[in-house]
């Protein structure tokens, strides 16, 4: 079937849309129903052939999308998180990447019968893991807090740390094709380590100075960091061939650490970008597969996979956890989880295209292998790490936790009655100084909007048993009542009114939501609750058993505001007049100041959100 250029264009955006749908209906990684549909339409059906389409355009337009999403993802390596990071994280990105690194390139040169350089860059690409598949598996796996932690963090920095180590390994492969000397070789090599090294700084240097000074008003400072990221990509590889990426990785880096810049939208606008980028770009990478090849590669392709899962994981885990106090059934897990993602891909496609420029022969094998392995992962691990977590029983119990959505004086209240009661609580808020407030106080936070992107690798929901959404923004609270839905049901997820109904605005909430406005009844809602709080209310804990019931609770606390009820074997009930507790339970109520010291419940007036409790700061 031949279709318009036009056409196939919108094919592509509409299927890059479908996959990462299925991926969400299906609690899926992205990367599987992104290939799939590339498979589809390119060697399956024939619908879309890239290099026909888009010519001598392809090259480019890969090299500019990995380095955007390069430098997405170095944006996210500060160095004084990996600084606090533990010995066993820091040993998997550095002893344990080495040692992943030999095994896998020594096993494709010994068993696919790989030249040494390619051999190489295969072992080289296949070393990161990346977040954007660990996170998903997580959730569905719910291991322990030690291997939790552990794999989300080697994710998340094993993308940049892995990304310049592959970058080097490239780069040293393609100048030592070209090398006349040895002597030659080291120094084009320096040459081009150094270029990258020092226009990467720089350029993120000079971003830097530009956010900081606000030289750019504030709706074109997306599109100002885009356009100097392209132009450093560009220069950089004008003054030493392929540093580029290396340029971009290392200026994402070093803005991600430079001190009073807000980075908060430019990362939320590179992870939508990066988002449309990946998802249209592994269409596009994965309709030029050979299947023919893959299927030719036969046996030892299998024996590698079984390598990578079998022989190369456990040497980088009992390497990186020597002398370390992890139980023998952490490792065994740790051994297991090793998903390869999105910047394998995409790297080893770049990679090959610029070999295939080079006139190196056989290039095309190291994106039939690295997708080989791609797939094999992630469909191997997603399908049997949780069983295996179960049977070695480092899997947590039934979620028991909390994720509220704020971080107001009412989230932290609520937030602190149930941490007394042993229930794992998360707070989170886009405003700085509720984060603050919050981390002060000693509870759990995370700072951002939930349903973000950055949200989804860097939030720990695997202990998560209900969301509350105790936002007085009534439009964040409908984000997140719409994103968490899907993920623990629609009975798991309730949200309080932010202030009166609005009476004549029909399109003001969807009935989807007003469903899930029930939280503390109708007579409620968040701007009530803050004046309370702010006139000394405070929330208490009080036990209901067959002595001291329901009715005794209301006749000794007439004034008090039922909010929830906490049994061991339901958890976490709301209280209304249609569900009251049943003893025995723990009643956790909103309790106003004695007599005296400030209004009473009936003398507080709703107010507009803005009026009470003002964050000072937001971001």
């Amino acid at each position: 079937m031949t279709l318009s250029a036009p056409l196939l264009l919108v094919v592509i955006g509409f299927s890059s849309l479908a996959a990462q749908w299925l991926a969400w209906l299906l609690r899926l990684p992205a990367i599987l129903p992104l290939l799939i549909f590339g498979i589809l339409l390119g060697p399956v059906s024939h619908v879309l052939q890239p290099d026909a389409l888009f010519g001598d355009l392809l090259f480019p337009l890969v090299s500019l999308s990995v380095a955007i999403i390069l430098f997405e993802g170095a944006l996210t390596l500060r160095i004084d998180e990996v600084r606090g990071l533990g010995g066993v994280v820091r040993n998997l990105v550095t002893v344990g990447m080495l040692v992943t690194f030999l095994v896998i390139s020594g096993a494709c040169w010994w068993l696919l019968n790989f030249p040494p350089e390619l051999a190489a860059l295969v072992g080289a690409v296949t070393v990161v893991t990346g977040p954007t598949v660990i996170a998903p598996l997580m959730r569905v796996v719910r291991p322990n807090a030690a291997i939790n932690q552990i794999l989300r963090w080697e994710g998340i920095v094993i993308d940049p740390v892995g990304a310049i180590f592959t970058l080097l390994v490239f780069e040293f492969i393609v100048l030592h094709q070209k090398a006349e000397s040895l002597t030659h070789l080291f120094w084009t090599f320096g040459l081009t380590l150094g270029v990258g090294l020092l226009a990467g700084v720089l350029f993120g240097w000079l971003t830097g100075q530009i956010l900081r000074r606000v030289l750019i008003p504030g709706y074109l400072q997306n599109f100002a960091v885009l356009a100097i990221v392209l132009t450093a990509f560009g220069m950089s590889n004008a003054l030493a061939h392929e540093s580029g990426l290396l340029t971009v990785t290392v200026m994402g880096i070093w803005l991600a650490n430079m001190r009073d810049i807000d980075l908060s939208d430019i990362i939320a606008f590179k992870e939508e970008l990066s988002a449309l980028l990946i998802s249209g770009l592994f269409i596009i990478l994965a309709a030029r597969l050979d299947l023919h090849a893959l299927l030719a590669l036969g046996w030892p392709l299998l024996a590698l996979l079984l390598v990578v899962q079998f022989i190369a994981r456990p040497l980088c885990v009992l390497a990186s956890t020597l002398g370390g106090s992890l139980h023998w059934r952490d490792k065994l897990l740790l051994s297991w989880i090793a998903p390869r993602g999105i910047v394998a891909a995409a790297v080893s496609s770049l990679f090959a295209l610029t070999l295939e420029q080079n006139g190196y022969q056989g290039a095309g094998r190291l994106v039939t292998v690295v997708f080989a392995v791609i797939i094999g992962t992630v469909v191997l691990q997603s399908l049997t790490s949780r069983p295996l977590a179960r049977w070695l029983r480092v899997q947590r119990r039934e979620p028991r936790g909390v994720l509220i959505i704020g971080a107001n004086s009412v989230a932290r209240a609520l937030a602190q009655a149930l941490h007394k009661q042993g229930l794992p609580v998360q707070l989170t808020d886009s405003s700085w100084e509720y984060y603050r407030q919050a981390r002060m106080e000693g509870l759990a936070a995370y700072y951002g909007h939930a349903w973000s992107e950055h949200a989804e690798n860097y939030l720990d929901l695997s202990d998560t048993a209900q969301v509350l959404a105790l936002s007085p923004n009534r439009h964040q609270n409908a984000l997140a009542v719409y994103h968490f839905s899907h993920l623990f049901g629609e009975d798991k997820v309730r949200a309080i009114r932010s202030g009166s109904v609005l009476r004549g605005r029909g399109d003001a909430e969807s009935p989807r939501f007003r469903r899930h406005e029930v939280l503390f009844g109708p007579e409620q809602n968040w701007a009530r609750l803050s004046g309370l709080i702010a006139r000394g209310a405070t929330v208490k804990s009080t036990r209901l058993n067959e002595n001291f019931g329901w009715l005794d609770y209301l006749e000794k606390n007439p004034a008090a505001i039922p909010l929830f009820s906490l049994r061991e074997e339901e958890g976490l009930l709301p209280v209304s007049a249609e569900s009251p507790p049943q003893p025995p339970c723990t009643l956790i109520a909103l309790v106003p100041p004695p007599a005296g010291a400030g209004e009473s419940v009936d003398n507080v007036k709703d107010v507009h959100p803005s009026a009470i409790d003002t964050p000072l700061i937001t971001r």
